[in-house]
């Protein structure tokens, strides 16, 4: 009696890799596929000195993606993180002594009293948000977008109009200063992304986060607070968007009204790009940096070739529709496989 043997991988196997693994390997191919190009067709694009000025441009995009990982990681969505960025960016500075020649009506403090008020509104706008997301029940698409509204208002109102310079010292030093040669604003978005990776790797708070997103039903009855968990996102994703705007104004040099708005749709496409799934419960911090990298990448290789900046904006919406195409077709294979 003889045994036979299969070589090969199974139909079912074959799909369920791709399943799994196509999401993670999408943006790493895309990423290299970049980075090969622009290095062949600038020379200044493959230098150290590039390589930083790509992580420097990306730092206050990922401060921001940390947070909405979190949110998208539960299935849900957070439209007001660059809203809250610019009006926190504001209110820092609406706290701070400005240049005579600033036309603003502003309550100067102490920079580390301005700091706490600034990071207690910040705190506030997060609670706002999740109340109304596991309080009230409204749609975090409809809560957000609202939270959005509120938060442009609060930034139109504080400056009206006018721009704002001054910040206090520790956010000036961390939004422009260096050490060693390494700009602030990388090494705190390093430390968002790693304190963030162990959260959701090794804790159970991140457990549940992957849970909610994955299965919300089978959270509920594991004993999971599902209400709990979706509004700490929310808060979290707050909290990353509002530290981003105190940094990004000092990293700008200014405060003023409008300055984030293409932060929404970079911090999404950060997230997704990397293949974090829009459904909950795949992906990571790691495909964030992934994605961060992808836009970098493209962003700054785009630069160095001298491409109409029109046509960078349609070259990012396509890579952006790429991403979400991968995302879908990969959650239906998942679901396939499970059949």
């Amino acid at each position: 009696m003889t045994l036979q043997t299969e070589t090969g991988p199974k139909p079912f196997e074959l799909k369920r890799f791709l399943a799994e693994q196509m999401r993670n390997i999408a943006p790493v191919f895309t990423l290299i596929v970049l980075v090969i190009f622009f290095s062949t067709q600038a020379e200044s694009f493959r230098t150290f000195d590039n390589f930083m000025n790509i992580l420097s441009q990306a730092s206050i995009t990922g401060i921001i993606a940390v947070g909405l990982t979190f949110v998208i990681l539960t299935a849900e969505i957070d439209l007001s993180v660059a809203a809250i960025a610019n009006a926190i960016g504001i209110l820092v500075a609406y706290f701070t002594i400005q240049p005579e020649y600033v036309n603003i009506a502003n309550l100067p403090v102490q920079g580390w009293i301005a700091i706490i008020l600034t990071l207690a509104a910040c705190l506030t706008l997060g609670l706002v948000t999740a109340f109304g997301v596991v309080g009230i029940g409204i749609p975090s698409f409809i809560m957000t977008l609202a939270m959005m509204q509120i938060a442009n208002g609060m930034s139109a109102m504080l400056v009206r109009g006018q721009i704002a310079y001054n910040f206090p010292d520790l956010i000036t030093t961390l939004g422009s200063g260096t050490i060693l040669g390494v700009k602030w604003s990388i090494i705190v978005c390093l430390l968002f992304m790693l304190v963030a990776h162990l959260v959701l790797t090794y804790t159970r708070f991140g457990r549940y986060v992957y849970m909610v997103g994955g299965n919300r039903e089978a959270a509920e009855f594991s004993g999971v607070n599902v209400k709990m968990i979706i509004g700490a996102v929310m808060v979290i994703s707050a909290m990353c968007s509002g530290i981003a705007g105190m940094i990004g104004v000092a990293y700008f040099g200014s405060a003023q009204q409008n300055q984030f708005d293409t932060f929404l749709l970079d911090a999404i496409a950060a997230v997704v790009v990397g293949g974090t799934s829009l459904f909950g419960g795949r992906g990571g911090i790691g495909n964030t940096i992934i994605g961060l990298m992808v836009l970098g990448v493209l962003n700054n290789g785009l630069d160095h070739i001298q491409i109409d900046s029109f046509l960078k904006i349609l070259i990012r919406g396509l890579i952006l529709l790429a991403a979400l195409v991968i995302n879908v077709y990969a959650q239906k294979l998942r679901e396939s496989a499970r059949e």
